[in-house]
């Protein structure tokens, strides 16, 4: 019953997406496993070992070859070091990216206030766009320091404008080294984006993530943070009034920042890949 579960259906030729309790006792029936079987007792049974074949999420496979190397250099950077050896008090780690295409939307009738025994706020449906624009951020990692700026749209000259504002301000100007840890976005990847930028300021070191790996940039917790606290709902009468609040926002939250309590680390790294490498469940219990 259990190998059934952990089988995709159209792997036994069923015209399923996923296996339902009830879909898994028919199954067991149709093979023979069980004369008889209710889908709440095949519920019960799966509940055990907590399989859950209805429930699904959607994921990436790490694909780059060097996802290790380059996460774990990222996740020493964390730390406090950089191959093997302890960052200076005169080096910086920052992580950056943009957020895109951030839209106004004016909304067709005022938001209602909330009232005592409400639901909250009420925010109309229906809205008129009234554009979109690109919003940028740099985090200092151990110095809970924010820089951030709006473009009409992202691209290398607007990352180029967002480095620059760091970079051509103490202590970040005279620093040993300062780190930048970005994705493999089109404003920032590759050889190219390397000898651009490190061209461009002497003192900097840009450090890509593994490609599909964003969750590491400490930048996307800031970035839901504003999605939160900021964007939701949306309801701007227009771009000016979304750029306003975004960098409002920034020196507000500066206030109470604090360095995120960063826990995952290299071990944690090595067991996601090993699990990774493991022979999948299927495999083991259809055997």
């Amino acid at each position: 019953m259990k190998a059934i579960a952990c089988q995709l259906p159209s792997e036994r030729g069923v015209p399923l997406s996923r296996f339902s309790s009830a879909e898994i006792a028919r199954e067991a029936v149709a093979r023979g496993i069980v004369e008889q079987v209710s889908g709440a007792t095949v519920w019960r049974w799966l509940a055990e070992d907590a399989i859950r074949p209805w429930n699904h999420r959607s994921w990436i496979f790490p694909r780059d070859p060097d996802f290790r190397a380059k996460a774990a250099r990222v996740l020493d950077l964390y730390a406090g070091r950089f191959e093997g050896k302890l960052l200076h008090p005169d080096e910086f780690v920052l992580c950056a990216d943009e957020k895109p295409s951030i839209q106004a939307r004016a909304r067709l009738h005022p938001t209602a206030t909330p009232l005592p025994g409400g639901d909250g706020q009420l925010v109309e449906h229906e809205y008129e766009r009234m554009g979109a624009l690109c919003y940028l951020a740099a985090w200092d990692v151990k110095q809970a320091k924010l820089f951030d700026r709006c473009e009409p749209k992202g691209g290398i000259e607007p990352f180029d404008r967002l480095v620059a504002q760091v970079m051509t301000q103490e202590p970040y100007a005279s620093a040993r080294r300062v780190f930048w840890i970005v994705d493999n976005g089109s404003s920032h990847r590759g050889q190219r984006s390397i000898d651009r930028l490190e061209g461009d300021y002497k003192n900097l070191v840009l450090v890509h993530l593994p490609v599909h790996a964003s969750w590491l940039n400490q930048i996307e917790i800031y970035f839901s943070i504003v999605q939160r606290k900021v964007l939701q709902p949306n309801d701007f009468t227009d771009l000016a009034a979304v750029e306003e609040r975004l960098l409002a926002f920034a020196r507000h939250y500066e206030q109470v920042a604090q360095p995120f309590e960063w826990k995952y680390t290299r071990d944690d790294l090595d067991r996601l890949l090993e699990r990774l490498d493991t022979p999948s469940r299927t495999t083991t219990l259809a055997a």
